[in-house]
């Protein structure tokens, strides 16, 4: 009895410390650990969300760079920190989603060593094909694509930025549930296969949002959105799955996570903190500039990360697709 008595004691004054900690946190300045190098889309958002929670909640929230591995340097590094509230990560998706799939000497595991917050932003991809090609000149339509493809099976390249890319397994499960075969062309990054398809050495791409200016511009036809939902600097182009193909979703998205052990009262002010900043209009139209702003609970951000997971997996496992 004095046993269990001594044990209830114990956990008792865990909890209240615990609370203690949260209701004091932060004391002192936390690490945002950026997976991407400076400028890009995770470095960017990782920016905006770091000065918002320094200025909401009194401590600096400083952004370190670990680019390198697909985020896998950065991620590695908070699943093996403290899980005091202050070291923080700051990924894309394939982080999350691929690594696990596509590396064999990947040091963290997404589930086990990670607290989910929320996503900040979803990018999309678009379809597009070049008007001025006259191989697809006449291609306006997903249908059209996948009609091509078929009468010449095994002819048609598409570029992306790379084997593993997003924008790969975006075309795979394409050309999956099309039942099409293309030839895939990986460039250096995203940018390469946009110059790829302008000069016409591919007929597709599954581009970024960066192809909307030049979709607008005419230089490129968008055909179609990878997102469940359209675009809305898009609004005209349909998505995938209103093309005929019900259930296509894949998107680019930037979320923050935490270390697993991470104490849940500080879990629960980080993503109302992040909700927060992400809603406010005065932030929205920067994060914009990186995609639609897209906030999820923990339980719905949980939930998405193993349905991609294992969507993705499939796709890889049935195109055989390795990591370069």
């Amino acid at each position: 009895m004095q046993r269990t008595l001594r044990l209830l004691a114990i956990v008792a004054g865990l909890c209240v410390t615990t609370q203690a900690l949260a209701q004091k946190y932060p004391v002192r300045p936390a690490k945002i650990m950026a997976g991407f190098s400076a400028g890009g889309p995770v470095d960017v958002v990782a920016r905006i969300i770091g000065d918002r929670l320094g200025s909401k909640l009194g401590q600096p929230f400083v952004v370190e760079n670990r680019a390198g591995a697909n985020g896998m340097i950065a991620a590695e590094g908070v699943a093996h920190a403290e899980g005091d509230g202050y070291t923080i990560l700051a990924c894309n998706s394939s982080t999350i989603t691929l690594n696990k799939t596509l590396f064999k000497d990947i040091r963290y595991d997404p589930e086990r060593d990670f607290a989910p917050l929320t996503t900040v932003v979803s990018a999309p991809l678009v379809l597009v094909v070049n008007p001025e090609n006259p191989k697809t000149a006449n291609i306006k339509s997903v249908a059209d694509l996948v009609a091509a493809a078929k009468a010449a099976p095994g002819a048609l390249a598409y570029g992306s930025g790379g084997n593993g890319n997003l924008a790969h397994l975006a075309m795979e499960l394409l050309s999956q549930k099309a039942g099409i075969k293309l030839i895939h062309v990986p460039y250096r990054g995203g940018a390469a296969a946009e110059v790829g398809i302008l000069a016409q050495e591919v007929l597709a791409v599954f581009d970024p949002l960066s192809a909307v200016p030049l979709v607008k511009a005419g230089k490129l036809r968008a055909l179609a959105v990878s997102s469940a939902e359209r675009l809305p600097a898009l609004p005209d182009v349909p998505t995938v799955a209103e093309a005929g193909y019900p259930g296509f979703d894949i998107s680019f998205w930037v979320g923050f996570f935490m270390p697993k052990a991470t104490p849940a009262p500080i879990l629960e002010t980080l993503h109302r903190e992040i909700v927060a900043a992400a809603k406010d209009p005065a932030l929205q139209q920067r994060l914009e500039t990186q995609g639609v702003v897209s906030v999820l609970s923990p339980a719905d951000y949980t939930a998405k990360i193993a349905k991609e997971t294992k969507e993705l997996a499939e796709v890889v496992a049935a195109a055989n697709i390795k990591a370069e």
